[in-house]
């Protein structure tokens, strides 16, 4: 089995991991660890301190006091999940989060929204390898409820994603996107 800082250098390098028989094992431990923890989120009431230091041991690291998720939260890997200060997640989100979630300062995740850092190859034959590239969300960012965002897309500061928005190309920042897939809709209202 790889070790955690060798699969995670591996996906953060975007390299292609071949899922043989001992990346298919280690992504299936990782997996296991994650379901555990979030079933413990999911599946009673804890306060916001408790849900805190839940999502922490998630994703390896201490997350700020002002760290908020509503529950149901669900992810497949946990430990390649990176956040800023202040940041708000509504309930039923799912990130897949092997290639990288960065999530900065005053971000506000709607409902249901799903961050995907995944791909795999197109030939059927190699289909179940996986191709991670990284989602970065700017601060002061708020992604609407049902929105998908794709692997390998920036979200840049100040931006909204319109509800039900797929995000498939970079947002400049300070703007709006919307739609099937995400199009530019109009600059932030500063007034």
């Amino acid at each position: 089995m790889l070790e955690l800082d060798e699969l995670l250098a591996i996906f953060n390098k975007g390299e292609t991991l071949t899922m043989d028989e001992e990346a298919t094992l280690t992504c299936n431990y990782y997996s296991q660890e994650a379901q555990k923890i979030t079933c413990e989120i999911n599946c009673k009431y804890h306060d916001l301190d408790e849900i805190r230091d839940l999502f922490s041991k998630l994703i390896g690291k201490k997350v700020s006091d002002d760290f908020r998720v509503f529950p149901p939260f669900t992810t497949d890997f946990g430990k390649n999940i990176h956040l800023g200060e202040n940041v708000f997640i509504n309930s039923g989100c799912r990130f897949q989060d092997q290639g990288g979630i960065y999530i900065g300062d005053n971000a506000l995740i709607g409902h249901n929204v799903v961050l995907a850092t995944l791909n795999h190859e197109e030939n059927p034959s190699k289909r179940g390898n996986l191709i991670p590239a990284p989602i970065k969300i700017g601060n002061d960012v708020w992604i609407g409820s049902n929105a998908t965002i794709l692997s390998g897309v920036t979200v840049g500061n100040g931006a909204i994603v319109a509800a039900g928005a797929v995000v498939t190309k970079d947002v400049k920042e300070n703007t709006v996107v919307g739609g099937i897939p995400a199009r530019y809709i109009r600059d932030i209202r500063m007034d």
